[in-house]
Parts: structure tokens; C-alpha cells; sequence
């Protein structure tokens, strides 16, 4: 039987689900370069809220129905369904327990998102600006809704924790700025002919922020004073649910932490010795290398290498172990703006790769950049990592659904592919420079720290017997920052920002390691259905082209391949 426009399979309606999304959220019309969503922002107040979820539950009847036609046994169709339904109802239990009345943190809420969004709307033309200036003068209807859902939350009870809220005003202050606002400086590389226009726009825009800072820090900040940081279980799984794209055995997923930490101990012994021999522990190495290590001076001079580490990846990797399409061998190192977090991220191409994958790089106080931290980070972020995934999928969305290469993207399984990427390339022998390979492993320890403190503060859990740190107490979030600070190369500052990162995000940061075991498992039961026939380049692009799954769906459809 034929679809037809009335009885619709799950990929057609997947995509009318992102179309309608669309509608709603500009954000997302915008990363997807949708061009008539680079003028607006969402309506984030409760009803814009219960707008979104609406369409949710709406679309989920239409997938049930959907599931029933004949054709939807089909395997392109039957994964989009799975993983349509379990994304949906994630993000309708994260909406049904009131979490968009509290979603402040210091990576990826509003406040971030609004501002972000303005670093990758087209601005090549005059007509882009006009379209900019349009969205600028959005901002105070947007924040104003923002402000409506925090006010509604703390009415029923359902707030941000103290440290977020405080991190979130030190975050406006900088954008606000002394002097001049970070729109103000974005509006400044604007078309002289609409200068009065944008510098209006971006007053407004400023104003808006300043509002947000004031009301959080004079009303908000002293209404939450006192509360837990932590989640707690039953709101951990739920986070942990729509992270992962699966529900967790947390006591086992928490122990597997702790044994890929001894692991990853030993390894480092190891390497630290061959850098600073007698080293009392690897992170005295790490030091040593921060003083007496391969380092890039500036800015500049740090991105132009991390784009050459990038080009050279793509030239050794493709045809050997990977087999890239033209338009996926593009990808841009830049320079995060000011203000953004400690960490390096990856934005993924616009659907029609007018806007490439990028890099971004967050510049330093000192503009000095160690080598040994950056090469992994790069294979993480970039290629083979996420850029090869993201990219990959944007390139087959016409064979799966714009759904799964875009808005469906589950964040364990991208991260988890993005770690397993760093540990292959150490498999493929990229990492044999004591320098960089301790730099590997020092990122890979910080992801089963990830597993540990996360899990173990969000739910109160003891230290076990064997660990080198407080065996038998109970984490807190105090404790947490002070064993990721023992156990971790990074700056003081890198590792306060990344423990508030955890607490406002509960789940998302454990989804690095457990997506790493994912993909690693499934390689290995592929492997072990194929002998000596498994083809690792073939199994690769196959892997990459299925796009979005959860953790469960993920693991079972990769042992197929």
C-alpha cells in the first residue's frame, strides 16, 4: 500500500511533528536554517510551554495510528517510530512535572540559548541584519514570558537551586556589561545603512537582560536561598530518561564509574611516568606539562591549529576508515564569543550545509592554550566526533526523516559517539605522544568522574570501600568538586563551572561514558556476528547514518549492522 497524505508513516509524521516544532520554537528554526524563523524567538511562558507539549501528545496519537498502516514494519520506519515515541514522551514527562517552570542553569537555558542563537543567524547581507534587528527587538516579549515561567515555578514550589541562579546573574552581568552590552558589540558588525536600527534593537535587547539579571538576583535568588542543589531520584531518572533515551540501573551505571575509573588510574600512572618520572600522581604531570608542554599562543594562532588537526583527520580518515561525502569534509574552527562556557562545543550544519559544522574554541584569560588539552578534545568535538555524527546525519536526512538527524538527537548517544570517536583514535594510533595521549586520558577520567559525582550526589550515595577518596561517607556536592579537582587536569575555574554544569543538568553529563559503552558494545556484537568478515569502515558509515536512537534502541540496532 502506498502512503498518501491521509494515512502518513512515522518518518512523514516525524518531520511534520519538527515542521510544527518549528512554528513554535525559532531556536530550532534557526539551527536549522530555516529562514523565516531568523526573525523570531519562542514564547517560553507557561501557555507558550503547554503549546509545545500539546503538539507532543498530538503527534503521538497520530504516530499510534500510524504504527497500525501497512509499511510501518519497515526498518527506516520502525526506528524513526521508536525513537518519535520515546523522545515524546520524555519531553512530556520532563513538561508534566514542572521542569520548564525552573529551567535555569549555566549551560543550556534560556538566557544561553536566546544569546547563542544570535551567533549562527545569517548575517552576510542587509536583509539578514534587517532580520536580526527584528529579533533583537523579540527579546523583551521573550524574556518577559521566561520571567512569567520562573515566577509560575516559584509559586508551586518548583525552583532552580541557589547555584545555578547565581552563576546565571554572573553570566547576565558580563552580557549586560559595564561599558557596553555583548548585543551592542554583535549589532556593531552590522550594514552601516541600518546602524540606528540595530543600535535601538540591541538597547532593547540589552535592557531585557539587564530586567532578567535585576529580578533574579533581587526577587528570585532570595526566594530559592536554602533549597537542595541536588535532584533527587525520581527527578534524576526523569532527567536521566530524556538524556539517555533509556532508563538506567543507576547503582549500576554508578559502579561502572568507578571501574572505569581504577582503569583509567592505571593507564595514567603509566603515561605520567614516561612525562615526569617519579610523578606522585599523573595530575603532578599534567602540571609539568602546563608550564614545560607543547603550548599555541593566542587565540587565533589556537584555532587556525585546531582547524589544520581537523583537515589532517579528515584527510588520514577518509577512505581508510570512513567514507565522507564532499560536503561532510567541511568544518570550521572558531572562536567562542565572550561569555560563553568554560567548555568547547560543536554546533552541527543547517540541513542545507549553507552553514557548516563548527568548532568553538572559549578563549583564555591567559590566550595561552596547552596542547596536550586540546588534541582528544578536538577528536571529540570535531572529527571524527561529533562533527563526522551530526554532519553524517544532516547528509542522509533525505533517507531517514529531518527529525532524526536534528531536533531528535539524543544527547547520550551524540556524546557517546563523540567519546568513543577520542578512544578510536587512539585504537588507530593518533595518540602515541606522551603529551597527548595523557591529555586523552585525563578527558576520559573526567567522563567516569562525570558518572560518579553526578549519579552520586543527585542521590545521596555512598563512597565505596576501595575508592581513594572518603570511603564511606556520602557525596555532597562540595565533596563532588573537590574529587573532580583532585582527579582532573583542568583549571579551578573550568571545574566549578562543570560542577554547576551538573547540577543544573542532572543526567546529561553521565550520558558521555554510558554512550561511549553503548557504541562499544554494539561494535563488539557486530564484530562477533560477522568473525573475521566485519568490515570496521562499513560498519562505521552504517552506524553513522542511522541517526538519532536512545541507548537501548542504539546498542541492539548496532550489533544488526
Amino acid at each position: 500500500m502506498s502512503e498518501t497524505t491521509s494515512s502518513p508513516l512515522p518518518r512523514r509524521i516525524a518531520d511534520a511533528y519538527l515542521d510544527a516544532l518549528v512554528e513554535l520554537d525559532p531556536l530550532t528554526g534557526t539551527y536549522l536554517g530555516v529562514a523565516e524563523s531568523h526573525s523570531r524567538l519562542p514564547d517560553l511562558s507557561p501557555a507558550g510551554q503547554e503549546d509545545v507539549a500539546a503538539l507532543a501528545r498530538t503527534t503521538l496519537e497520530r504516530l499510534a495510528a500510524a504504527e497500525e498502516l501497512p509499511g510501518a514494519e519497515d526498518a527506516a520506519e520502525r526506528r524513526c517510530a521508536r525513537l518519535l515515541r520515546e523522545r515524546l514522551t520524555a519531553l512530556l514527562a520532563v513538561h508534566d512535572a514542572g521542569e520548564g517552570l525552573r529551567a535555569l542553569n549555566n549551560l543550556a537555558s534560556p538566557p544561553q540559548e536566546i544569546r547563542s542563537v544570535f551567533t549562527i543567524t545569517p548575517a552576510a547581507t542587509t536583509g539578514d541584519w534587517a532580520r536580526i534587528a527584528e529579533r533583537l527587538r523579540a527579546v523583551p516579549a521573550c524574556l518577559d514570558g521566561y520571567r512569567a515561567s520562573l515566577a509560575e515555578g516559584l509559586r508551586r514550589g518548583l525552583t532552580a537551586g541557589p547555584r545555578q541562579v547565581a552563576t546565571v546573574v554572573e553570566q547576565l552581568d558580563s552580557w549586560v556589561g559595564a561599558d557596553r552590552s555583548w548585543f551592542a558589540s554583535f549589532a556593531a558588525d552590522g550594514p552601516a545603512e541600518l546602524r540606528t536600527e540595530l543600535d535601538t534593537a540591541a538597547a532593547l535587547a540589552t535592557g531585557a537582560f539587564e530586567d532578567l539579571r535585576d529580578w533574579l538576583r533581587d526577587t528570585y535568588a532570595p526566594a530559592v536561598q536554602g533549597t537542595p542543589d541536588i535532584a533527587g531520584r525520581e527527578r534524576y531518572a526523569r532527567w536521566v530518561r530524556y538524556f539517555n533515551g533509556t532508563d538506567l540501573n543507576l547503582e549500576e551505571a554508578y559502579a561502572y564509574g568507578w571501574s572505569e575509573f581504577h582503569r583509567l588510574l592505571r593507564e595514567m600512572r603509566a603515561e605520567a611516568e614516561k612525562i615526569l618520572p617519579g610523578a606522585a600522581t599523573p595530575w603532578e604531570a599534567i602540571r609539568h606539562l602546563d608550564e614545560h608542554g607543547q603550548h599555541l599562543e593566542g587565540v587565533e594562532a589556537a584555532r587556525d591549529w585546531l582547524q589544520g588537526l581537523m583537515d589532517e583527520a579528515i584527510e588520514k580518515l577518509d577512505g581508510t576508515h570512513f567514507d565522507l561525502a564532499e560536503r561532510v569534509k567541511r568544518v570550521e574552527s572558531r572562536v567562542a564569543p565572550a561569555g560563553s562556557a568554560a567548555a568547547p562545543y560543536y554546533t552541527q550544519p543547517s540541513v542545507d550545509f549553507s552553514r557548516p559544522g563548527r568548532t568553538w574554541l572559549p578563549a583564555t584569560a591567559e590566550d595561552r592554550y596547552p596542547v596536550y588539552d586540546l588534541v582528544s578534545t578536538w577528536y571529540h568535538e570535531g572529527v571524527p566526533g561529533h562533527h563526522l555524527q551530526l554532519a553524517q546525519w544532516t547528509h542522509v536526512a533525505d533517507r531517514l526523516s529531518r527529525y532524526q538527524a536534528t531536533a531528535g538527537m539524543v544527547s547520550a548517544n551524540a556524546e557517546g559517539w563523540a567519546l568513543y570517536a577520542e578512544r578510536l583514535m587512539d585504537e588507530l594510533g593518533f595518540l602515541t605522544d606522551p603529551e597527548h595521549r595523557i591529555g586523552y586520558l585525563d578527558a576520559q577520567m573526567m567522563r567516569a568522574v562525570r558518572v560518579i559525582i553526578d549519579i552520586g550526589m543527585h542521590l545521596e550515595l555512598e563512597i565505596p570501600a576501595d575508592s581513594p577518596f572518603h570511603p564511606g561517607e556520602r557525596w555532597t556536592p562540595e565533596l563532588a568538586g573537590e574529587f573532580f579537582g583532585r582527579h582532573s587536569g583542568r583549571p579551578k575555574e573550568f571545574v566549578e563551572s562543570e560542577l554547576i554544569r551538573y547540577l543544573g543538568l542532572p543526567g546529561q553529563a553521565i550520558g558521555y561514558k554510558l554512550g561511549e559503552r553503548a557504541w562499544l558494545r554494539g561494535r563488539e556484537a557486530a564484530r562477533a556476528a560477522h568473525g573475521d568478515g566485519f568490515d570496521a569502515k562499513r560498519w562505521h558509515m552504517a552506524a553513522l547514518s542511522l541517526g538519532s536512537l536512545g541507548l537501548d534502541a542504539l546498542e541492539e540496532e548496532l550489533a544488526l549492522l
